[in-house]
């Protein structure tokens, strides 16, 4: 593997395109302090430096898709949204150029996640060789997650939940971890989460 360089070319891949369920709704499209949870991480991933970034949408994909007008982000669709999460990244993953170093995987509903987690993951990245950056709550590794292009086939091999989860788990030992607040972990599932991130943002 090359050392790493300042030139590292990291884009983002943010899932976006699950159906729901548990919310009742399309939780991409909530509002959460005037912007909806899809926005809000979209934004925060260009904050970061990630380019590009694809969103994956397929639920209500083109309510998706109008409520990020005007970002500079492209688009990959999964038309079989509610199949197992391996299936966007992979549509993710399929819509990088040959340019592209590396990958933030980033999930839209943990809303606590700035940008300043995702450029440190990427400040991470160009100071190691390891082939991927974990984010690491207490004891709970979860996303947003860097892997290095040389990752990209065991991801587009891998299916399954997660983003990547078993990838992850195969080189665990040779990965590079970025402690994070453990409140940072919480995500948007259900309507009491949602009412619990709000209530959080308010306290």
């Amino acid at each position: 593997m090359p050392p790493p360089t300042e030139a590292l070319r990291v884009a983002g891949v943010l899932l976006a395109a699950g159906a729901s369920r548990r919310m009742g709704q399309n939780k991409m499209l909530l509002q959460l302090e005037g912007e909806s949870l899809v926005r809000r991480a979209a934004r925060r991933a260009r904050a970061a430096g990630l380019a590009p970034v694809v969103v994956v949408i397929g639920h209500e994909a083109d309510r998706v898709r109008a409520e990020l007008k005007g970002l500079p982000l492209a688009f990959a669709l999964n038309s079989d949204f509610t199949g197992p999460t391996s299936g966007s990244l992979h549509q993710g993953l399929n819509h990088l150029g040959p340019d592209v170093d590396a990958v933030v995987v980033m999930l839209g509903d943990m809303v606590r996640v700035s940008s300043e987690t995702l450029a440190l993951l990427v400040a991470a990245a160009r100071d190691t060789e390891a082939p991927l950056v974990v984010s690491r709550y207490g004891e709970v590794t979860a996303p947003p997650l860097l892997f290095r292009r040389a990752l990209f086939p065991e991801l587009l091999a891998w299916t399954g939940e997660g983003c990547g989860k078993a990838v992850v788990q195969a080189h665990r030992h040779e990965a590079m971890y970025v402690d994070r607040p453990i409140a940072l972990l919480a995500d948007v599932d259900t309507p009491e989460d949602f009412a619990a991130a709000t209530a959080h943002l308010r306290g």
